[in-house]
């Protein structure tokens, strides 16, 4: 489960570090930040995804000051240490900046007061100032730190894109993962990592996965070796990465196991803390994988939609064994005038006629008796 922070809290999980000088370097941080001091300290350790914007401090109250997070100083913030005298202000200043912070960053393209660049170059804090006002400087920053700092970790399995659905098939070695996917692959659908899936976890709560770099676009065919998916299918055959949307674990057939049948079992698959819906599929020879996991992705498509066809099943089932018996008991006085009114030799009970003689598919919705047939010659 996620922890106070928004974070799984999975022990398998590896959280990596990031310097000021990666994020500050980033070519993905769409944020221009001009350093004002603390060279010194570019290599501290961010090791939180989300800025702290934490005014009390200047005003010395410490309490929930994280330094391992991006502090922010805005508008207000500024502007409250412009009221404060020359020497009260240093004091702040000083006081703020002696927590050991990995970075700062002001807001709005305002320039501090020297005072808290005095503080910040004593104890060789980064400090920085963003053009940008408050609210896109944390949006930027916080895209780049979600990717970087996301909670990460290792599975065996194979990753595939089926309909624009993530399926993360797994099962132990040797179950036909990788001959699952490549027939997948030959029907127009999307290769996303063979063996070694990457994941990691981003807010609020998704589980998204990628190739190792060495083993991208690649997969493992027993008998084949390892084959190139993107030169022999092209680069529609293929994906960088993708959102694991279900988990599909082959088994081994065995007559004496129950699979779920009608459905309507609820399995889940935890990644990171977070439950993904899990579909048990047996294999033996002869059944067709490639368009069981097909039809799962259809099937996944159909529940987005808000239909559930197995629960839909078993509404008609119920629906049904509740009219039944009160179309069964239907008194004889309804039954049609003229057809009560024959000779007891000439009528014959419907439930007397062999099941073919019937006609139709259910006893639900057929008279109680009917007249017996008349000859041709009539």
């Amino acid at each position: 489960m996620p922890d106070e922070t928004g974070r799984p809290g999975n022990t398998s999980a590896t959280i990596p570090e990031l310097t000021v000088r990666e994020l500050v370097e980033d070519p993905h941080l769409s944020l221009a930040l001009r350093r004002l001091a603390g060279e010194s300290g570019l290599g501290r350790p961010l090791r939180h995804p989300r800025v702290q914007k934490n005014g009390l401090a200047l005003a010395g109250h410490f309490h929930g000051v994280v330094p391992t997070r991006v502090q922010v100083l805005g508008e207000t913030e500024l502007s409250y240490l412009d009221s404060l005298d020359s020497e009260t202000r240093s004091v702040a200043a000083r006081g703020f900046f002696s927590l050991g912070l990995s970075c700062v960053v002001v807001t709005g393209g305002h320039e501090p007061s020297r005072a808290l660049v005095a503080a910040a170059e004593a104890t060789g804090t980064p400090f920085f100032v963003a053009s940008a006002r408050s609210s896109r400087t944390i949006n930027a920053l916080h895209a780049v730190l979600d990717d970087r700092l996301a909670p990460q970790t290792q599975l065996h399995g194979v990753l595939v894109d089926v309909h624009g659905i993530g399926i993360l098939l797994t099962g132990k070695s040797g179950i036909g993962k990788s001959e699952c996917a490549l027939e997948l692959v030959m029907r127009g659908h999307r290769l996303i990592a063979d063996d070694v899936v990457r994941c990691d976890w981003r807010p609020p709560g998704t589980i998204h996965g990628r190739p190792a770099d060495l083993l991208r676009h690649h997969i493992e065919i027993r008998g084949l070796g390892v084959i190139d998916i993107r030169e022999l299918f092209g680069i529609t055959a293929v994906g960088e990465r993708k959102q694991i949307d279900l988990v599909v674990r082959l088994c081994e057939w065995n007559d004496r196991e129950e699979f779920d049948r009608l459905g309507v079992e609820e399995r889940y698959h935890a990644i990171l803390g977070t439950p993904l819906r899990e579909l048990r599929v047996p294999v033996r020879p002869g059944r067709d994988m490639g368009s069981i996991i097909e039809l799962a992705a259809r099937n996944e498509l159909l529940r987005r939609d808000g239909r559930h066809s197995a629960h839909e099943f078993l509404d008609r089932i119920e629906s049904h064994l509740v009219t039944r018996p009160a179309i069964e008991r239907e008194p004889e006085s309804l039954v049609a005038p003229a057809v009560a009114d024959a000779p007891p030799a000439q009528r014959q009970t419907w439930s007397s006629l062999p099941p073919q003689a019937s006609g139709t598919e259910s006893s639900a919705w057929v008279p109680a008796v009917r007249p017996a047939q008349k000859d041709k010659d009539e």
